[in-house]
């Protein structure tokens, strides 16, 4: 699958630089649970084990921190696939379970629907 199905704005590779630091390598999955909501979790690698239940979105290249892989489960999948994902981060409370829960900010998803043309790359249509 093209890993142009989700992007990363700079202020969250900016916070993902800064996390890394403290906690090293990083991935994302998409949350679908009720109590985060629907929340980009930012795990540290081999925190949150994925599975065949799993499917890999992409991976996001951010600056000097290494490659961070973004995860969603296939079930979820079917319900987004028809859109382009951008992870971005803003102030406020988040999960307890995602790494920068203590920094005050919280990732979140922004979401478009993909275009015709992206529709057809990425064998949607």
């Amino acid at each position: 699958m093209p890993s142009d199905k989700v992007d990363i704005t700079p202020a969250a590779v900016e916070l993902i630089e800064r996390l890394e630091r403290i906690h090293g390598p990083l991935m994302f999955h998409q949350s679908g649970g009720c109590c985060d909501g629907s929340s980009p979790m930012c795990y540290p690698v081999g925190d949150f084990i994925t599975s065949e239940a799993d499917i890999l979105l992409g991976t996001l290249e951010v600056g000097s921190a290494t490659p961070v892989e973004f995860w969603m489960s296939v079930s979820q999948y079917e319900y987004w696939k028809h859109t382009h994902l951008t992870v971005d981060v803003v102030p406020g409370r988040g999960s307890g379970f995602s790494v920068e829960a203590p920094e005050g900010v919280r990732f979140l998803i922004r979401s478009r629907l993909m275009s015709q043309d992206e529709l057809v790359e990425h064998g949607l249509l």
